[in-house]
């Protein structure tokens, strides 16, 4: 279409009366599915954002195309096998009634794709090694790290997961480092029992070391 248009009122208004009723059907049915998008007009077609693009949709002759995305489509490939489609699109023949709650499924799933998404970057972290990795709980170790530390040669490759985390928070990845706390300071950290004891010690001895008196 050669025209520009600045919303998607005035892109359905340049329709035939019966073209306009369909696209305000899909309309209708996509700011139901997603109260809160923004509506705007993105690559000459009206187009739903929220946290990203949702969907997208255009007329033409003889069919209305709908564009969820390549995820968007293929999450519905089943539903949409009896319809025209590519990667990221499909053809609704315009003189067949719209499957306005096939589009609301489609529609619901892009916002909680793009939810989805947008609190992974925010979950993004990088550790002081340049490592990244998701944060999925309130632990402040680097799983990568965490991963390293567990080398066999390691005295942390004998403790719990929660013991190791409680040391290496604290900055004790060495048996030298370990041997400037005293048990009791040890003990404290939230993780380690009297149970961990016995293995710190013997870690420390067989390198010369003791816990600090």
């Amino acid at each position: 279409m050669d025209k520009t248009f600045n919303d998607t009122e005035s892109y359905i208004s340049s329709f035939p009366e019966n073209v306009r009723l369909i696209l305000q059907q899909l309309r209708s049915a996509i700011k139901e599915a997603a109260p809160e998008a923004e509506e705007t007009i993105k690559y000459d077609m009206p187009t739903y954002v929220q946290h990203g693009n949702l969907v997208h949709f255009a007329a033409y002759r003889n069919h209305i195309g709908f564009y969820a995305t390549p995820t968007g489509h293929a999450a519905f490939e089943q539903q949409l096998s009896g319809y025209k489609s590519g990667k990221g699109s499909v053809q609704f023949p315009i003189e067949e009634a719209l499957p306005l709650e096939l589009v609301k499924e489609i529609v619901r799933f892009r916002v909680l794709e793009n939810k989805e998404k947008i609190q992974k970057k925010k979950n993004l972290r990088v550790c002081k090694k340049g490592h990244q990795y998701y944060k999925s709980s309130d632990c402040p170790i680097c799983p990568i790290c965490e991963k390293e530390s567990e080398r066999p040669e390691s005295f942390l490759s004998f403790l719990s997961a929660p013991a190791r985390r409680a040391l290496e928070s604290k900055g004790i990845g060495s048996e030298e480092t370990l041997s400037q706390y005293k048990e009791k300071e040890i003990l404290q950290l939230h993780g380690l029992g009297k149970t961990s004891l016995p293995p710190l010690r013997e870690a420390l001895s067989k390198k010369g070391l003791s816990f600090k008196e």
